[in-house]
């Protein structure tokens, strides 16, 4: 089969595949489609995982996408692509088989960060929550009641496992290396407030602390944590919740700007070649795309948010069938939700490099309001907690860079007192806790 034959070939039947897949199909491609996914399962949401599917509210079969059109494509699931030939335009699976593509689109994502095995990880009770199959192996182990349940991590993942647990009734300890849960994503002013929400839920929370390492019973099942300071926390049931790195180990040797940080990209989503020239044939979006955006300065970044996934996806798919002229650049806005401890807490905008941030709506002290992040006088960012009314004005003003704070007029605005955000020190070997998602 030549190229031309093959058609387009998307590795990734997530929601950045399918969304792309169907875009392909909108903007009117009718040739040969293909979908591989190392799952055997048709593409599903995953933000329902730690929330509705841990509580038991939503069988794991029950987060099946939508298909929005009708994509008319072949499906090469359970058999995840391994290696990608650029001079043969082909695509080596895991069971063997070769794929010839004409254009390919990469969205394959990003996966759970294990704890290593030399320091406890291979022990029985230990998970991490990304996918459907561990949605399913945790929720079962839950409902064993088991007696002492620690989680690894307080960024979204892990604040809304601790929720879950304790709707579940289960004692949970959640142990973190920054002072507040969410620090690094939302500052220890605004992380406060979920550290009070914490503590009224009945969770045990050790700030400023790091584990070390795992330690097992005879029967090879975790038992207690070791941590830096010395102390050990004992457990029955572990969630690591440390992050995500992207799925690009496959690209390895093929000559692409590719690492555990992402697949880099220029503007229009065409990956880069190792010597930073783009591959008119080679587009990726989602998790795993690492892009220039414009709304930020043209600074690097992949978005792990469910919006961006979506918007990439149908971006990359317009330009995979534009001619070269043609190419347009990706512009994003990021933005997540999550909802934890009663708490439908909504963010627009990057809040790294912040300076200063104010509560414009509502209170801290009621734990329903809206803030805004500045930097050097501009708004870049805003959250809101049970409080989203004016998100979207927020979101605008942040997209258009107006001045810190941008809403001056609102009819249930306070005072603008603005804080320092009391974002954490960069760690020396950053590795990502806050596992954005939504």
């Amino acid at each position: 089969m030549s190229a031309a034959e093959a058609g387009i070939v998307v590795v990734g039947a997530s929601l950045a595949g399918l969304r792309g897949a169907e875009a392909l199909r909108r903007h009117g491609y009718a040739g040969r489609l293909t979908l591989v996914g190392d799952e055997p399962h048709r593409p599903y949401d995953r933000p329902p995982l730690s929330k509705h599917v841990l509580s038991g509210e939503l069988a794991p079969d029950a987060t099946v996408l939508p298909e929005r059109a009708a994509l008319d494509a072949q499906w090469r699931l359970g058999h995840a692509a391994v290696a990608l030939d650029r001079d043969a335009k082909a695509i080596r699976l895991a069971d063997g088989s070769v794929l010839a593509y004409e254009r390919l689109l990469v969205a394959t994502g990003a996966q759970a960060r294990p704890w290593p095995a030399a320091s406890g990880g291979g022990l029985d009770g230990i998970f991490t929550l990304r996918g459907r199959e561990d949605a399913a192996r945790l929720r079962t182990a839950l409902a064993e009641g088991p007696a002492r349940v620690l989680i690894v991590g307080a960024g979204l993942i892990g604040c809304e496992a601790a929720s879950c647990c304790r709707d579940l009734g289960l004692p949970v300890t959640l142990v973190d290396p920054n002072p507040t849960p969410l620090a690094r994503s939302l500052g220890t002013w605004v992380g406060g407030v979920i550290a009070d929400c914490l503590r009224d839920a009945g969770v045990t929370f050790h700030a400023g602390a790091q584990v070390l390492r795992f330690a097992g019973d005879a029967a090879g099942r975790v038992a207690r944590a070791h941590l830096a300071d010395g102390r050990a926390v004992e457990a029955d049931l572990v969630i690591v919740a440390l992050g995500a790195t992207r799925a690009t180990d496959w690209l390895s040797g093929a000559g692409l700007m590719a690492d555990a940080g992402g697949v880099t990209c220029d503007g229009t989503c065409r990956v880069l070649g190792a010597d930073g020239t783009p591959c008119p044939d080679i587009y990726a979006a989602g998790d795993v795309a690492r892009w220039p955006n414009p709304l930020y300065g043209g600074r690097l970044m992949s978005v792990e948010h469910w919006g961006n996934a979506v918007a990439q996806a149908a971006h990359a798919a317009r330009n995979m069938l534009a001619p070269s002229e043609d190419q347009q650049a990706y512009h994003h806005l990021p933005a997540f939700w999550s909802s934890q401890f009663g708490i439908n807490i909504k963010a627009v905008g990057l809040s790294a490099g912040a300076d200063a941030v104010a509560i414009v709506q509502g209170s801290r002290a009621s734990r329903r309001f809206l803030a805004v992040y500045g930097r050097a006088g501009r708004s870049i960012a805003a959250v809101s907690f049970d409080q989203a009314r004016w998100l979207p004005a927020y979101a605008e003003a942040v997209a258009a860079g107006q001045a810190f704070p941008p809403i001056r007029d609102a009819s249930d605005q306070g005072g603008f007192l603005a804080m320092a955000p009391g974002f954490p020190p960069p760690r020396a070997a950053p590795t990502p806790i806050e596992a954005h998602h939504g």
